[in-house]
């Protein structure tokens, strides 16, 4: 594919740092907005008009001062032949922009007209230097996303030679069946995809600019079908890929006599029917001659941990071994010692191994593993890294797995891989996937929902408090450790930061002491070493604590049933899923759990309609579709992390229709022509299709 001349081939450029390497990066580098400059104003007009107005105009420099009151700021005064005179004004320039401005010099700029301190002023405006009789262009001025040290002039340039360039129109030449895609999509009028990405790059002032700006014209869909495609034609090859792999083949029913039967006959409390459910789902997987890919999912306290459990039960049966990995020490601990006091009775052998094992703890934990003697093995990232081998792994359980970026996914699947069996996958979130996610990224999984808490659980009663009624919240808090629960508070810093001014952990931990001198305090956050923070966790499990001061590292796995009051502090400071995720803390024992929400003077629209929610919506996969709603599927999938952008043109929440429509195109494409799935794939993803089917 041929590079752009002005891109270099030094991957420190700034052009090559938005992206842009080759000709086909930048067809595809969308704008994000337009500007009109195909019309022109007079100043006398923009100036006598009602209200702010977005305008171009054209004048003379007669004047230009850089001005002390009240901040240092560049002033410009322009003039048209009718004496009309415009202010621009600058917050922010430097002597480049001065020279262009000159008096004398004649410019056309565009902006918003207000009024201001000297009269009308545009501040900040697009300012170009042109001759008078200069013409207008024919088509609107493109506005792309960038970073710092790309000018749209640079973005702009690189397209339009982009869009010369001869090789690019074979690499946009139709791949998809006219006559196919019209079945699927009939009365669309759909534009071959070079006439699309032309027109959006320089769309006419006829175009229809409503439907162009919200996403809707033919040119874009044209463009959304063609990146669903890629997308579902690698899921579907991944699934079928994966189909045709070898794994463990276990029985159906749990073994007689096997670990897992004892542990059913003594389990010391009743399985809920959703648990049921999806623990038959799994025996089903687990009965396949090919890898399970299944996703687990369940609110906060639905009960995971005792499904995983059987299913490594299960998997030691049949005298292979099972792994589990979650992100942080703290969930990776809290599973080491609930699955230790259930399966060690049974003369199971478990292997912990973490990041901060002491060498020689290291060293006998991976000779466990790869003897095989280690039958259930738990960790954190440590079990994806070099040197660590397994004797014959059959399942591995990721908890929390967008937790993971997806390199880490692959790494784990990479490290167990074996040329002729594959481990069973079984992924486990406490963040519900919204539904138009996991039709869209994770058609390759199978998806089992516990949609049912065990009984005894209540919902928690969520509070907003402003932050001025804290010595209120102190007050409830004492009462209710009086009454023999115990409390977490959590703050979004560690210390002090000069930009956000918050409460911090530390202050509000020696805040608390202070105020509570006959009850134990305890402070728990990232920074501390891992002994410190397991000491503290385990003196908060036992009650010798009574009141956690926390930052999110309590936000998954901690499970303490006499913990019935969450304090979250600045709480407009946290996204919905970490609010629901650290709610989930508490309302896991007998008694009614209350989550209050202290929040700031100064809250945007935005954070008071995500408090409101939090507080209104129990569901949690109605907070997750708020959250998709709001940061978009990459956070969600954990996709971000690999520095892979996911969808770039299609808006899950939008388009229902169309995914569905697509799923099907890309069905009947790998049925009837396969030879166009390679091209098209090879086209849209290149080297990211690992990514897409991870």
């Amino acid at each position: 594919m041929k590079i752009l001349n002005m891109v270099s081939k030094s991957s420190s450029t700034p052009l090559e740092k938005l992206g842009l390497r080759s000709s086909l990066d930048c067809a595809l580098h969308l704008p994000i907005r337009y500007e009109d400059e195909t019309k022109l104003s007079t100043i006398g007009e923009v100036i006598h008009a009602f209200g702010a107005v977005t305008a171009q105009v054209q004048g003379y420099v007669i004047r230009q001062d850089v001005m002390f009151r009240p901040r240092r700021q560049l002033l410009v005064v322009i003039a048209d032949d009718a004496g009309n005179e415009l202010f621009l004004r600058w917050l922010n320039f430097y002597p480049s922009q001065q020279k262009q401005m000159a008096v004398g010099q004649h410019l056309r700029v565009r902006g918003d007209v207000r009024e201001g301190y000297y009269g009308p002023e545009m501040v900040h405006p697009t300012v170009r230097a042109v001759a008078p009789d200069a013409p207008l262009p024919n088509t609107l001025t493109p506005i792309y996303s960038t970073i710092a040290g790309v000018s749209q002039l640079a973005i702009r340039k690189a397209i339009s030679n982009a869009l010369k360039d001869p090789d690019l129109t074979a690499q946009l030449a139709e791949i998809l069946p006219k006559s196919l895609v019209d079945q699927i999509f009939p009365n669309q009028s759909l534009p071959t995809l070079l006439s699309a990405i032309t027109t959006l790059h320089h769309p006419s002032k006829t175009d229809d600019m409503e439907s162009i700006q919200n996403r809707t014209h033919p040119t874009w869909r044209r463009i959304q079908i063609e990146e669903l495609l890629a997308q579902q034609l690698s899921l579907q090859q991944a699934r079928a890929k994966r189909l045709s792999r070898r794994a463990v083949q276990m029985d159906p029913q749990p073994r007689p006599n096997g670990i897992l039967s004892q542990f059913l006959s003594h389990l010391p409390f009743q399985l809920t029917s959703a648990q049921v459910r999806v623990w038959q789902e799994i025996m089903g997987d687990l009965s396949n001659p090919y890898p399970m890919n299944r996703l687990l999912q369940g609110d906060v306290g639905s009960g995971k941990t005792i499904v995983a459990a059987l299913a490594a039960m299960h998997c030691i049966d049949h005298g292979y071994q099972a792994a589990i990995m979650a992100p942080t020490e703290i969930l990776a601990e809290q599973h080491y010692r609930k699955l230790k006091a259930w399966l060690e009775p049974l003369g199971i052998q478990i292997v912990w191994l973490t990041g901060s094992l002491k060498a020689k703890e290291k060293r006998e934990a991976q000779a466990l593993m790869a003897s095989g003697e280690g039958q259930l093995i738990v960790g954190t990232h440590a079990l994806i890294q070099d040197g660590v081998e397994f004797s014959k792994l059959g399942l591995v359980i990721v908890d929390e797995q967008h937790r993971f970026g997806v390199k880490q996914r692959l790494q784990l699947q990479q490290k167990i891989d074996d040329v002729e069996i594959d481990c069973h996958q079984l992924m486990m979130s406490a963040t519900p996937i919204p539904r138009t996610l996991a039709m869209t990224f994770y058609a390759d999984l199978e998806v089992s929902v516990i949609d049912e808490l065990p009984p005894g659980r209540t919902p928690v009663i969520t509070k907003l408090v402003k932050s001025e009624r804290r010595d209120e919240v102190v007050a409830g808090l004492m009462h209710e450790v009086d009454k023999g629960t115990q409390v977490y508070w959590v703050c979004p810093l560690i210390e002090e930061s000069e930009v956000l001014q918050l409460q911090t952990a530390v202050d509000t931990h020696q805040a608390l002491q202070q105020a509570l001198p006959n009850i134990k305090v305890g402070l728990v956050h990232g920074r501390l070493k891992s002994d410190e923070k397991n000491a503290v966790m385990q003196a908060f499990v036992s009650g010798d604590i009574k009141v956690l001061v926390a930052t999110t590292v309590i936000e998954v796995g901690v499970d303490v049933p006499n913990a019935s009051l969450m304090i979250i502090e600045h709480a407009e400071r946290f996204g919905y899923s970490q609010l629901h995720q650290l709610r989930g803390r508490v309302g896991r024992g007998s008694a009614q759990s209350v989550c209050i929400l202290l929040y700031g003077h100064e809250l945007s629209m935005a954070a008071k309609e995500r408090l409101q929610n939090v507080k209104e919506i129990q569901d949690g996969f109605l907070i997750a579709e708020k959250d998709l709603a709001l940061r978009g599927p990459g956070e969600l999938l954990g996709a971000k992390q690999s520095g892979d952008t996911m969808l770039r043109f299609v808006d899950l929440q939008q388009e229902h229709g169309l995914i569905e429509k697509t799923k099907d195109l890309s069905a009947r494409l790998l049925a009837q022509h396969p030879d166009l799935v390679v091209k098209h794939l090879n086209r849209w993803l290149g080297h990211k299709i690992d990514y897409i089917k991870a």
